[in-house]
């Protein structure tokens, strides 16, 4: 019951805030009472803090199981972005920024783990992509993974894209062309042509 509450809160704090939807909802969409939550979670902050953990244990779960299939690694960073998109409704509004506004702590935790998730990855595939000739070997290693690690953090950022008429999934598609087009070989380049034709 405790792995179905989380799902759903989950499902529900991604598509409409973690501050918009109340437990009195989440009990509602489990057909359960809310003292059944109550026995599982303390209060709602409780839960904020568990699904917060529980959706990020499964998203790195799911970038390791990418990582294991040896793709190469313009491939590879596609597939990740596919992993990430099914995580994202397609709206404007992040529901990050109510998290960071609401659970602040919380926020910050989350995002220090996902840096340092993000560093091992990006830099592996930025050395692998060097060594195997998808990547441009005059690329500045550490500066192309913090830039890649700073774009995807402030692509989150709901008051800087607010303005524009792009969604979340639209943002994250644009910025992986954009990076990628500045750091593969003319290899690399008829490779990314072929994924972004499969998209």
């Amino acid at each position: 019951m405790k792995d179905k509450i989380l799902n759903k809160a989950a499902e529900l704090f991604l598509e409409y805030g973690f501050k918009s939807i109340t437990m009195d909802e989440i009990a509602s969409e489990l057909a359960v009472s809310k003292k059944t939550i109550y026995t599982y979670f303390n209060n709602k902050t409780h839960l904020v803090e568990c699904v917060g953990e529980f959706v990020k244990n499964q998203i790195h779960e799911e970038i390791d199981k990418v990582i294991a299939k040896e793709l190469d690694p313009i491939d590879e960073l596609f597939e990740i972005k596919r992993t990430v998109m099914k995580r994202l409704k397609d709206e404007k509004a992040s529901p990050q920024y109510q998290m960071e506004k609401y659970y602040p702590e919380l926020y910050q935790r989350l995002r220090k783990s996902q840096y340092e998730k993000m560093l091992t990855c990006v830099q592996n595939n930025v050395d692998r992509g060097i060594k195997e000739a998808w990547y441009r070997p005059a690329i500045h290693r550490i500066f192309t993974t913090r830039i890649y690690i700073a774009g995807m953090f402030n692509l989150k950022d709901e008051a800087f894209f607010k303005a524009t008429d792009l969604t979340q999934k639209q943002l994250y598609e644009e910025f992986l062309n954009y990076h990628m087009r500045s750091i593969v070989t003319e290899q690399g380049l008829k490779r990314l042509k072929e994924l972004e034709k499969n998209q």
